[in-house]
């Protein structure tokens, strides 16, 4: 029988590499934030430069 191992999160990745150079700040704003509201931003920021792999 083969074993044959699943990969975490069904595959799914992200890689900030294509935008190591923008500041965080550019992401999440200046001001304090919910946790919430910081989770729709990056994934704003994810979907908006096509950093995921799906």
């Amino acid at each position: 029988m083969i074993d044959i191992a699943k990969k975490p999160f069904g595959g799914y990745s992200i890689s900030f590499k294509k935008v190591a150079d923008v500041p965080i700040s550019k992401v999440f704003g200046t001001g304090a934030l919910a946790p919430s509201e910081m989770t729709k931003k990056l994934w704003s920021f994810v979907k908006g430069h096509k950093l995921s792999n799906k």
